[in-house]
């Protein structure tokens, strides 16, 4: 049995409390001239700048590169994923969001487009910020493609190895 009298308890590494986890909010980021807040997603070898600000009708608007956001993603999946920050946040028709995105391919694209919009609504709301961490949408994905390796037909792929 262990003697715990002889344990002692001093202050130099106290047990963290549930306060001092939490995160401080922060401030909201200052808007362009035009209301707008940004942020910036990247997936793959795609790039997204995504302006974010309150719908002045009432009813909000997505368009990527000019059209909208069922029209630019033929894909349902890509069309979820690029609207699951404001379905987590409830924001889905109280904002405007303006999109530009370049490089790869649809799929690179809509996880491009889903952090950039996810940090642009932290930007414009910071209080949002929890809901977004819950559902891993401030985290950038950091997988690339594996380069190909010469003497090789790929990255991984070999050619066929023959004894004689």
């Amino acid at each position: 049995m262990i003697d715990t009298s002889e344990i002692e308890t001093s202050d130099s590494n106290p047990v963290p409390s549930p306060e001092s986890l939490v995160r401080p909010v922060r401030a909201p980021e200052t808007p362009d001239i035009a209301g707008f807040v940004w942020g910036t997603g990247r997936r793959k070898s795609s790039t997204a700048r995504v302006r974010v600000r309150p719908a002045k009708d009432g009813k909000g608007s997505f368009l990527i590169n000019g059209r909208e956001v069922d029209d630019f993603f033929r894909q349902v999946q890509d069309r979820e994923a690029v609207r699951s920050p404001l379905k987590a946040t409830g924001t889905l028709d109280s904002v405007e969001v303006r999109c530009s995105v370049i490089g790869g391919g649809f799929t690179g694209q809509a996880g491009a487009v889903l952090l950039g919009l996810a940090r642009a609504l932290r930007g414009m709301d910071p209080a949002l910020e929890p809901v977004l961490r819950e559902h891993h949408m401030l985290t950038r994905d950091p997988r690339e493609v594996e380069r190909k390796k010469y003497g090789q037909p790929g990255a991984r792929r070999r050619f066929q190895f023959s004894k004689r």
